[in-house]
């Protein structure tokens, strides 16, 4: 599998650091195809803060991945769901981290539907 960003340089806004454009996957043999991931431990509670629950997707994520013999570097598409658009900083800075640098078309949309309990859920597509 060949993964190539498209950023191109006229004609649109320039991409930043952590953002891409657009991922181009080649020859992918399968998909992986992830609902929203809540900040929720095994138990089913939320953390009781943004970067608790921060830590409990990503660590979901990774757990939901690893059931595929995927990891973080599978990823191709994320889709950031925020109770808030307060919490836009946090979670760009726990992607860069939890993504090593790597830059993924991503998107984050503030959803005041959520529960009150969960303030961020984050949904995922892989290629491997």
């Amino acid at each position: 599998m060949e993964m190539i960003e498209r950023n191109p340089v006229t004609g649109i806004y320039p991409a930043s650091p952590d953002y891409i454009h657009a991922l181009e996957v080649r020859h992918p043999a399968r998909l992986l195809f992830v609902s929203g991931t809540m900040g929720i431990d095994a138990e089913g509670s939320a953390a009781s803060d943004l970067d608790g629950q921060l830590a409990l997707v990503w660590a979901n994520l990774r757990t939901i991945l690893a059931s595929a013999d995927m990891t973080v570097d599978n990823i191709v598409r994320l889709t950031s769901y925020l109770r808030d658009g307060a919490f836009v900083e946090a979670n760009q800075n726990a992607r860069v981290q939890a993504l090593g640098g790597r830059a993924v078309p991503t998107t984050a949309i503030i959803v005041e539907t959520l529960s009150c309990d969960w303030l961020v859920e984050i949904e995922i597509i892989a290629a491997g």
